[in-house]
């Protein structure tokens, strides 16, 4: 007779579980494609068994917002400001890269967790104990979000990937006419001649001159 080994059993149904599939299926559908029966779906359970769990898909959404921000490095309020806000916004740019429906998501909500709540105070607090103003803090705080998430979005529709090589590959299908648009044409040949140009290296760059800015503004 034949014997079967016991049936594994499914690793308890918890909100976490439920948060982690949920981004699952935003990553590969957009965030309109989350949804209880979806959720459950990727969970392969009854979409009944996720309401002992999450009340509602609004309250689902809520998780999810939370769960993104927690992914993001935060600083003590002690550190060093610049050093701080370059390592959260580049940690910023590194989750909403990797699900970049989260960015409409964490926008959206009508009311904020106490994640990003305290998110935003560590954040304010941190620029506070390193002498910025209340209105200044304000300024800085909005300057690099606006940044990263206009960068982030720009790069997640780029037609190539940034930092693989594709940049040149992809310029030559696309230089312009240099009789039409001397101007870009130059630009963009002098930007490729080195080999070395990377769209990637551009968010770096940018994040640079906006704390520069608040330096010189702190000073």
């Amino acid at each position: 007779m034949r014997k079967y080994g016991p049936v594994p059993k499914r690793p308890p149904l918890t909100k976490l579980r439920i948060i982690e599939a949920a981004s699952a299926v935003a990553d590969r559908g957009g965030l309109e494609s989350v949804s209880m029966r979806n959720v459950a779906k990727e969970l392969k359970v009854e979409a009944m068994s996720l309401y002992h769990h999450v009340a509602d898909k609004e309250c689902l959404l809520d998780g999810l917002a939370d769960w993104i921000v927690e992914q993001i490095e935060l600083p003590e309020v002690t550190d060093p400001w610049r050093a701080a806000m370059s390592a959260r916004a580049h940690s910023a740019h590194d989750v909403l890269s990797a699900h970049p429906w989260a960015i409409t998501l964490i926008e959206s909500r009508p009311a904020p967790g106490m994640p990003l709540l305290r998110h935003h105070d560590r954040i304010v607090g941190c620029l506070l104990e390193s002498g910025f103003s209340a209105e200044l803090a304000t300024h800085a705080f909005s300057a690099i979000d606006a940044y990263v998430y206009g960068f982030t979005l720009s790069e997640a529709n780029l037609p190539f990937s940034p930092g693989e090589g594709a940049e040149e590959a992809f310029a030559s299908d696309v230089a312009p006419a240099p009789e039409e648009f001397p101007y870009l044409a130059r630009s963009l040949g002098e930007l490729m001649e080195s080999g070395t140009y990377s769209y990637a290296a551009e968010f770096d760059y940018g994040l640079e001159l906006i704390l520069e800015g608040f330096e010189r503004r702190l000073a």
